[in-house]
């Protein structure tokens, strides 16, 4: 369950890493094209400067369209860096609203976390005093009987024994013959499912 906490909160940690990349992206990209613009700027100014020294119309007006090109070049670009700016803005209002999220996911993280630790602390105590009982009651056990229902307990993921619930096994939930259960009260053997090879027993023999 930790495991689980912890990845969904670094799920939202990447989400928050991933657009704080996106809006240094777009601010990088944002300075690279301002510096186009001041390019284009001295090169207006640049064509400016040379207008004077023209001696023929024709190279006049060539460059007068040289410098309306530059300025439709500038303004193109002066269009990108606004929406650029409205693309910001976007992003930190995604980065806003993920940072609350990602509080919330951590607060409810570390609480959890907490609560599970203490329950973990709880659980092996009970682990402990379980063993302990286990261990009183080994000496007692046919070493035959014990080391089958060891096998049975590796097999079946740690279920080897389960109650008879309304006629069927409490492990698979086939139904159990009234010959079986017949068995079961007699005491005298071990009794296993058909089905899943657990080992029954009566809830009334608690």
């Amino acid at each position: 369950m930790i495991e689980e906490l912890k990845k969904r909160f670094e799920d939202k940690q990447g989400r928050l890493q991933a657009l704080e990349a996106q809006l240094k992206a777009v601010q990088v990209a944002r300075k690279g094209l301002e510096l186009e613009v001041q390019t284009k700027d001295a090169d207006i100014t640049k064509a400016n400067g040379q207008l004077m020294a023209l001696k023929t119309n024709k190279e006049y007006q060539a460059k007068l369209s040289e410098i309306e090109n530059i300025k439709a070049d500038k303004s193109l670009i002066e269009e990108k860096i606004i929406l650029s700016y409205d693309e910001s803005d976007a992003i930190s209002r995604d980065i806003e609203k993920e940072k609350k999220v990602l509080t919330e996911e951590e607060n409810r993280y570390l609480s959890e976390k907490k609560k599970a630790g203490e329950d973990t602390l709880v659980i092996q105590e009970q682990v402990k005093t379980l063993e302990n009982k286990r261990n009183q009651i080994i000496p007692s056990i046919d070493k035959a009987n014990l080391s089958r229902y060891e096998r049975i307990l590796v097999n079946k993921e740690g279920l080897a024994m389960v109650p008879i619930k309304m006629n069927a096994c409490g492990g698979c939930f086939m139904g159990v013959p009234a010959q079986v259960i017949n068995e079961i009260k007699m005491h005298d053997k071990l009794i296993t499912c058909e089905m899943c090879s657990r080992l029954l027993f009566l809830e009334d023999d608690l």
